[in-house]
């Protein structure tokens, strides 16, 4: 069979013709549905208009509602149909069934695709993958055909059909059938890789689909090495959850967590290009509303803040006073002197913070105070009158509000910074030498102006003890100066930072990059109804317990490799991981195949894990590239000269994206590559590379980066 000028045959050209026809009548009819969903929305803006004034009648009020409900519903629908997709129609499957249907017909052809489409019949064009009409597109194997003689993969440009990849899932194909290709698995693994991560919606194998459909109850594990597609698979899985139970889950919300800022840009199209946009989508740093950290501390002090030993040490700073807070009361009330004490106020605030959050306890404060004033009074007004009195006074408001300030969650973790307050809350608890980490890591997000990953649990833990800093009446809005800690991390800083209590929180005099610690105002984030958390492996127990926080009442499923886990205290985490789940029964997939990495990069990465772990998770790669990684150990001076030729040539030889990995000393490598390569090559440091895929690697001084950081001895497990 001759083949034209582009190679393509003409049984293969008169294929994608076939195909081409019926996409263009998708696409043509997804053009009409917008064009219906407009004049929906139309319809919905003219309802419940009125030339009437004055109050709205029920009626009125009834249309309003109706005007909004059409609106809102049919502008949803609409964006949804002219979201551009690459390759809304991307699969074909040729059925047959053991008995004839209405019109004498045994056999059906299905065509899949990101979202459902009808013609005007109201007859199916496109059915969504998620449905479980699509199932067999996934599930049949040559073993198990599930009635499927052929499934296709229609490989799209926009609207243009490229090409086709068949598999036959029958010894022989029925007189007349056309089979192309070589199968459209390994056709999509020859792709090069890009920034960011693609979906895999056209290529989902059995075992994959399996978990992709489990039932959305309890915790869903996914398991495997690296490469085996467990985090495309879990965020196809929430696709597959809000389509098959949206009320719930939109309603409720899906929160996906992943290990980095990295991470998340990487993925950030995945849930899109799928169909859904309603998802939640966060990395550990920046879990609490109004906080985003991505600075990471050392091995030691993030194992320190990581554990759950920490949360005593947070208990008492809690629970202190703020730093400059009055230690005696003063006042005149009714004619009665009243002086109340340093040890009285400090078992006041005892006994109000065992039942109340110290923000929402300022009138619990005041009332104990006034019960406490109470006993010193000698005849004069009945008790009522005076506690009433009491409460009114203004010294009475006056000190309240000095002595119960608000404090912002993160204030009460840079008294740690303090050594005063920091030997205090750590006695006990902590050695001497965790106690210096736990300082001086405080102290570098004062010098830097900038929190770490590891900060945010501690900040969520604080939180969940003093509360939201409440929103002042807008008349009572003001400033109150506190205290700072200054370069030698004691009591107080140059300059001024002040307070307002209001909507914007801690606003500070601008002349200090510390200051940026405290900008804005941080909040309890929302609980979820699902909660898909990747590389979970690598979650210290303070994290998990900040995302139990968010899904006490959720579904989840959790993405990760034990191998890989960068955390040391393995049965802390475990404990932490389970009170998050709770009673929740658990199911698990494990996956076993290496899709994403290259096998030249796979095998590197093995040599230098298995030394390290013996027992790995090794899975199988089975795409190529033909590039080996490369390894730079070059001295300082020419160190820049090496990877700029490293990186030009492997610009020429591969086409997808380029990752030169690198301890934190030669950071400032990315500079000495061409500015026009910036978009396919990234520097990124070993904790960053997990979940991320390349065509190419440079490794720069593996020996420093395991001893900069051990935990990344299997760093280059994940690029």
């Amino acid at each position: 069979m001759s083949a034209d000028r582009s190679g393509i045959s003409p049984a293969v050209a008169a294929e994608i013709a076939t195909e081409q026809a019926h996409v263009d009548q998708v696409y043509a009819e997804l053009t009409k549905a917008g064009e219906r969903a407009a004049l929906v929305e139309a319809e919905g803006l003219a309802r419940g208009r009125t030339d009437r004034t004055g109050e709205a009648r029920e009626e009125e009020v009834t249309g309003l509602f109706e005007r909004d409900a059409l609106v809102f519903n049919a502008g949803r629908r609409r964006q949804s149909l002219q979201t551009q997709y690459e390759g809304l129609v991307f699969g074909r499957l040729d059925l047959e069934h053991d008995k004839p249907d209405q019109d004498g017909e045994t056999r059906e052809v299905r065509y899949i695709g990101r979202l459902g489409v009808r013609d005007d019949t109201y007859d199916p064009l496109v059915i969504d993958w998620r449905a479980p009409a699509a199932s067999p597109f996934y599930r049949a194997t040559p073993v198990e055909p599930q009635g499927v003689i052929r499934r296709r993969v229609l490989r799209c440009r926009d609207s243009r059909v490229l090409g086709v990849e068949d598999d036959l899932m029958v010894p022989e194909a029925p007189e007349g059938m056309v089979v192309v290709g070589d199968g459209a698995l390994m056709a999509a693994l020859t792709r090069s890789r890009g920034a960011r991560m693609r979906d895999i919606v056209a290529t989902i194998q059995r075992h994959q689909d399996e978990a992709i459909r489990a039932d959305s109850s309890g915790v869903t594990e996914i398991t495997g090495g690296p490469g085996t597609g467990k985090t495309v698979v879990a965020l196809h899985r929430a696709a597959y959850l809000l389509y098959s139970q949206r009320r719930k889950f939109e309603a409720g919300g899906i929160l996906v967590v992943g290990p980095s800022a990295a991470y998340t840009a990487y993925i950030e199209r995945v849930l899109p290009s799928l169909g859904e946009e309603s998802v939640t989508l966060r990395s550990l740093g920046d879990l609490v509303d109004g906080m985003t950290a991505t600075r990471f501390d050392s091995p030691e002090a993030a194992e320190v803040k990581g554990s759950t030993s920490i949360r005593q040490v947070l208990s008492r700073a809690a629970r202190d006073m703020a730093p400059g807070s009055a230690t005696q009361f003063r006042a005149m009330v009714d004619g009665q002197p009243i002086r109340i004490d340093t040890p009285e106020l400090l078992r006041i605030r005892r006994r109000v913070l065992r039942h109340h959050q110290h923000n929402a306890a300022a009138d619990a404060a005041t009332a104990a105070l006034a019960e406490s004033a109470w006993r010193q009074v000698t005849g004069g007004d009945e008790k009522s009158e005076f506690i009433d009195h009491f409460i009114d006074h203004r010294d009475v408001e006056a000190f309240v509000n000095d002595w119960w300030r608000p404090v912002d969650p993160r204030e009460v973790l840079l008294w740690l910074a303090d050594d005063e307050r920091v030997e205090s809350y750590t006695r006990g608890i902590l050695t001497a030498e965790q106690t210096t980490l736990l300082r001086d890591s405080m102290r570098a997000a004062l010098a830097t102006g900038s929190w770490s990953v590891a900060d945010v649990g501690l900040v969520d833990d604080v939180l969940s003890r003093v509360g939201v800093v409440p929103d002042a009446p807008r008349e009572e809005r003001g400033f109150y100066e506190i205290e700072e800690l200054d370069d030698r991390g004691v009591a107080e800083l140059g300059g001024q930072q002040r307070f307002r209590s209001d909507q914007v929180g801690y606003q500070v005099t601008p002349t200090d990059p510390r200051e940026r610690l405290l900008v804005g105002k941080v909040s309890r984030s929302d609980e979820y109804a699902h909660v898909l958390v990747d590389e979970a492996q690598d979650l210290s127990p303070m994290q998990w317990r900040m995302l139990g926080r968010r899904g006490r009442y959720a579904s989840w499923t959790v993405v990760g490799d034990a191998a890989q886990s960068s955390w040391p205290l393995a049965e802390e985490s475990v404990q932490a991981r389970d009170e998050a789940f709770g009673n929740k029964a658990r199911r698990r997939f494990h996956m076993d195949t290496n899709y994403r990495n290259a096998r030249e990069i796979f095998d590197y990465a093995a040599e230098q894990i298995l030394p390290v772990v013996p027992d790995a998770d090794i899975p199988q790669a089975v795409r190529e590239t033909g590039v080996e990684p490369l390894q730079l150990t070059a001295s300082r001076h020419s160190l820049a000269d090496e990877v700029r030729g490293a990186v030009k040539n492997l610009l020429d030889e591969v086409e997808g994206s380029i990752a030169i990995i690198s301890p934190e000393r030669h950071r400032e490598l990315l500079v000495h590559v061409p500015r026009e390569a910036h978009e396919r090559v990234v520097l990124v440091d070993p904790m960053s590379t997990k979940g991320l895929e390349h065509d190419a690697t440079v490794v720069v001084d593996p020996a420093e980066i395991i001893a900069e950081s051990p935990a990344a001895q299997g760093f280059c497990m994940s690029p």
